[in-house]
């Protein structure tokens, strides 16, 4: 009798595990944005930079770091986000509204793979790791952990980088401010992925457009196949409003606070 007790527990510890398990793979990837110039929840801060928290991934990733320091940090304490958890930080480039608040975070969590296009001035590149952090330089397109990548360094005058996401649902791509051409990038990840690209979101960069330029660039984005967008921080307000009335239901609203969820 007393054997049998113990099969059925072993049995039930076995079942248990194999259910966490596979709560475990079906958990989502979470975006958080930390830090925008749009404010979406109410307590948090909005402000011209850009950060984005990303969980769920096989590492957790701070993408870019907004403006100011306190800014970041007061977001994150409104969100209840624990930075220490972090494992990567990713910058998509050399401008202080996306590299603010790198350095308060490296003060939290040091020990840390910091990813930073190649062209990074070598006094930056100093600062990172005199906080004992691990600069990654990137030139060419690089996994970062699974499913998780990098485009490489893009652009001429500036340079930066872009992330995606290899989800089931499609690709997923965050960036920083786009100076590239926010449709190079998405000719970048269609050259790395035979793969459709399901959301893209960030700062796009075409304040300066005029609404013929907008509207082929909108039209881009269909003949590509992208299924979500959601522009922010300098993407600007008329950009914005068109990519909204394009896109209908299928736009994704951003700002301080935002979370996103999207399965592997």
């Amino acid at each position: 009798m007393k054997r049998k007790k113990i099969i059925v527990f072993l049995t039930i510890l076995f079942v248990f595990g194999v259910f966490m398990m596979s709560q475990e793979l079906v958990k989502p990837i979470k975006f958080t944005i930390l830090y925008d110039n749009y404010l979406f929840k109410e307590g948090t801060k909005a402000d011209w930079g850009f950060s984005c928290l990303i969980e769920g991934t096989e590492k957790t990733i701070l993408f870019d770091t907004g403006t100011h320091s306190e800014i970041l940090l007061h977001n994150v304490a409104q969100l209840g986000v624990n930075l220490k958890k972090v494992d990567q930080i990713v910058i998509s480039h050399n401008h202080g509204d996306h590299t603010g608040g790198l350095f308060s975070v490296l003060d939290i969590k040091h020990d840390i793979p910091v990813y930073l296009p190649v062209s990074f001035p070598s006094d930056f590149v100093s600062r990172v790791e005199n906080k004992k952090a691990k600069v990654i330089s990137v030139d060419k397109p690089l996994e970062i952990c699974s499913d998780v990548y990098l485009t490489g360094e893009m652009g001429d005058r500036i340079k930066e980088q872009s992330l995606i996401i290899n989800t089931s649902k499609g690709l997923v791509i965050v960036t920083g401010c786009s100076h590239q051409g926010i449709v190079n990038i998405l000719k970048r990840a269609q050259e790395m992925f035979d793969k459709q690209i399901y959301l893209v979101f960030g700062g796009f960069h075409l304040m300066a457009k005029s609404d013929v330029e907008l509207k082929e660039i909108i039209h881009s984005f269909k003949e590509i196949g992208v299924m979500k967008c959601g522009a922010t921080h300098c993407t600007g307000d008329k950009a914005i409003a068109m990519f909204k009335e394009a896109y209908g239901k299928d736009y994704v609203p951003m700002g301080t606070g935002k979370v996103l969820e999207i399965t592997r």
